[in-house]
């Protein structure tokens, strides 16, 4: 039996539009029926997937976190399991539920592979993967151009990161979280529902997509120097005990600012604060490879 596979790509994605046709005929050699459609503005994929959505079986997405961030929204409102090609740079969420960066592997886990219920973070009526943040993300979102990324990959995050610390100047944040509010100086709040963030940084430890909960960490620095020891650690989520950064974890969060600040999911800035961030439990379901 063959199933009905709504095949969207995103042609600016890194490797988008010259590995289309590979994507497409590996998916064909595990007898998927494939309605393809690409768009230049990944803003319109979730209007397609409500176009198709009874059409199709399943929604396959080939692009990176923000691709994914596009269609997230449409995911759940229709419910359509997904299964995705990591096309991207950064691949955070495919690296976080072990999927493959080999376009023939993934390709594998989609037509054999189990679907998993995962979580999804929220924040203003959005939901995401990955992660939320305001502070240093958005100024490297803002500096980060799809050239610079097409060009120079995973590094590219590195070097903005490394352009924008020295300009950093923390800013005055209320953080309230059950019945405690926490008034910081901060350069960065992150709300993390995954795991991997930022090009394979760690949001902390022991994350998980399906622990129904989130993690927040906020770097409260006075200096931009002082980032810079925290950085190793950041690869693998033990910055969050340090002694300069507060870690939380909970279902909810609200986050207040003295002005609007912008706010970063998965990679696109979609809101601004004041800012609740939740987490939704079982949200989507995703094919993973096989335990």
């Amino acid at each position: 039996m063959s199933l009905r596979a709504l095949l969207l790509v995103n042609r600016h994605a890194r490797q988008g539009q010259a590995r289309l046709l590979e994507a497409i005929n590996h998916l064909k050699k595990f007898n998927f029926q494939l309605i393809e459609e690409s768009t230049e503005h990944p803003k319109h994929l979730s209007q397609v997937i409500h176009k198709y959505k009874y059409q199709v079986d399943l929604v396959i997405v080939g692009g990176g976190d923000g691709t994914l961030n596009a269609v997230v929204d449409a995911l759940v409102e229709t419910q359509l399991p997904l299964g995705i090609l990591p096309l991207g740079t950064a691949n955070d969420l495919a690296r976080t539920l072990g999927i493959s960066n080999s376009l023939p592997e993934a390709c594998r886990t989609i037509a054999e592979g189990e679907l998993r219920r995962i979580d999804l973070g929220w924040v203003n009526g959005k939901h995401f993967f990955n992660v939320a943040s305001l502070g240093l993300s958005v100024k490297i979102t803002r500096r980060l151009t799809k050239e610079f990324k097409r060009r120079w990959g995973i590094f590219a995050y590195a070097v903005t990161a490394m352009q924008v610390i020295w300009e950093s100047r923390p800013f005055s944040a209320e953080i309230h979280s059950k019945d405690r509010v926490f008034r910081i100086k901060t350069v960065q709040i992150a709300v993390g529902n995954g795991r991997y963030y930022g090009g394979g940084m760690a949001i902390v430890p022991d994350a998980s997509i399906d622990d129904q909960r989130l993690d927040l960490y906020s770097l409260e620095i006075s200096h931009w120097w002082e980032i810079i020891p925290l950085l190793p650690a950041m690869r693998n989520g033990r910055h969050i005990h340090r002694q300069n950064v507060r870690a939380l974890n909970g279902q909810e969060f609200e986050v207040y600012t003295r002005k609007p600040r912008a706010i970063n999911t998965d990679g696109e800035i979609t809101t601004y604060t004041p800012a609740t961030f939740r987490v939704i439990p079982k949200a989507v379901a995703v094919l993973v490879p096989p335990v």
